[in-house]
């Protein structure tokens, strides 16, 4: 039964039936038990009339051959035994009583007797327990026809009011079923139980999300289109040079130019590949415990023949291990990208130097260059994708594709990281990224 309202009505209907039978059987026992004392009642009343008769030959005639039995028979004794009045000859009771009431079987039958003693008789009252309790079963069976009455109704009632409160959902289902995947506005949640209510803040919360990487997606795509078009088209005019060359010497150079050419692209298209792999909504780091000073110095080596052949001196300070919590191809990206910045953007002969430490409750990387830096105005958008400044766009050779720090930020914020750029002591740029240490790590092994 998959339908939420059939489950509801059967449950609640259920609910009512159980409710109504419990009702209805003790209403039946109290009914029965009500009229047996109520005959109870009847019985001594009647030896009471009896009683009050003076004489037996006051006393109504016993009924004769072929009428219809009393449903009460009455005996009188005088104290000697000898019999005064008896309604009902063939009745079978004994003459003789027990003062009080009692259940006496007599005549193939089962009696209930009412005995007093009163003027100098006996007097007993008797009268069959079938008739008694068929009587009671009748009215106590009257009393349970309004609940039989009303059962079809209740469950009439149930289903209309469980499909007026599951209105609320159908709406909500209905509006998502309208939505396509340009619909992305959020869902009305007024007028909504409070047990729906999560149900649609969680779906725009949903929502939200989805028009956010969607936005972004778009936004990567057109800013993509654009970045390709400049190095695409400059190897469409290189390709033309080459095959214009009219000697050796100028083919050596325009292939030469084609190859740089085919390198920027090459590294362009491995960027945006990186950026779109890390941009924000993509899956959750599973991170682990590693050590950040040995990170280091294995992107130190990845990074020498990029910094022997600008000749660029690389110096690393790790004094000890510092351990964190992050993803180790993550992590290698975002050195990667780090050396490779301060690499290209400082002038040959530069130098880069690279720290880690602990600080408090962080450990610090940072990455120091003598290159031109990023005035302090501009270091707020040096994080924004294909952002380049003017001391990068100046030295065409030099020139990235402006992903490097847009990709640093979005794995270190899927790390729980920060980063910051700063003046670096060599007098260029510093970048310093500051991870949480392990111990403020959640158990699960993701970062708060």
């Amino acid at each position: 039964m998959k339908s939420l309202r059939a489950r509801l009505s059967v449950f609640l209907l259920a609910a009512a039936l159980l409710a109504a039978g419990a009702t209805g059987l003790l209403t039946y026992r109290n009914t029965l038990r009500e009229n047996e004392q109520l005959f109870d009642y009847q019985l001594r009343q009647t030896a009471l009339s009896l009683r009050d008769q003076g004489t037996a030959a006051g006393l109504p005639p016993a009924p004769g051959p072929g009428e219809e039995a009393p449903s009460v028979v009455a005996q009188i004794w005088t104290m000697n035994g000898t019999t005064l009045y008896l309604s009902h000859p063939d009745s079978g009771l004994p003459d003789r009583a027990v003062l009080g009431f009692s259940n006496v079987d007599a005549g193939n039958r089962r009696w209930r007797v009412y005995s007093m003693a009163a003027r100098g008789r006996i007097i007993q009252v008797a009268q069959p327990l079938e008739l008694r309790r068929d009587l009671a079963a009748a009215a106590a069976l009257r009393s349970l026809r309004p609940l039989l009455i009303f059962a079809p109704l209740m469950a009439l009632l149930i289903w209309l009011l469980v499909d007026r409160a599951l209105r609320p959902v159908q709406r909500l289902a209905l509006e998502v079923k309208r939505r396509d995947a340009a619909s992305l506005e959020p869902l009305p949640e007024h007028d909504l139980p409070s047990e729906v209510e999560p149900v649609a803040h969680a779906i725009n919360s949903l929502l939200g999300r989805l028009k956010l990487a969607f936005d972004s997606q778009r936004a990567f795509v057109a800013d993509a289109a654009h970045e390709l078009r400049s190095p695409l088209t400059a190897l469409t005019l290189q390709l033309q040079l080459l095959s214009r060359a009219s000697d050796a010497a100028g083919r050596e150079a325009a292939a030469a130019q084609l190859r740089q050419g085919v390198e920027r692209a090459s590294r362009l298209i491995e960027q945006l590949l990186t950026a779109a792999r890390t941009a924000p909504g993509e899956a959750p780091t599973t991170l682990a415990r590693l050590d950040l000073a040995e990170a280091a110095r294995q992107a130190l080596a990845d990074a020498w023949p990029q910094a022997e052949a600008r000749r660029i001196e690389l110096a690393l300070d790790a004094p000890a291990p510092v351990a964190i919590g992050a993803d180790a191809d993550s992590l290698r990206i975002l050195m990667r990208n780090l050396l490779d910045n301060a690499i290209r953007y400082t002038p040959q002969g530069g130098q880069v130097a690279v720290g880690v430490a602990r600080r408090g409750e962080e450990a610090l990387l940072t990455v120091d260059d003598n290159g031109p830096g990023i005035p302090a105005a501009e270091r707020d958008r040096a994080f924004q994708r294909f952002y380049r400044g003017p001391a990068q766009a100046a030295d065409a050779a030099s020139t990235g594709s402006g992903l490097g720090l847009a990709i640093v930020a979005n794995i270190a914020a899927r790390h729980g990281a920060l980063v910051a750029l700063d003046d670096a002591p060599l007098g260029g740029l510093r970048v310093e990224v500051r991870f949480p240490l392990p111990a403020q790590l959640h158990p699960s092994g993701e970062s708060r």
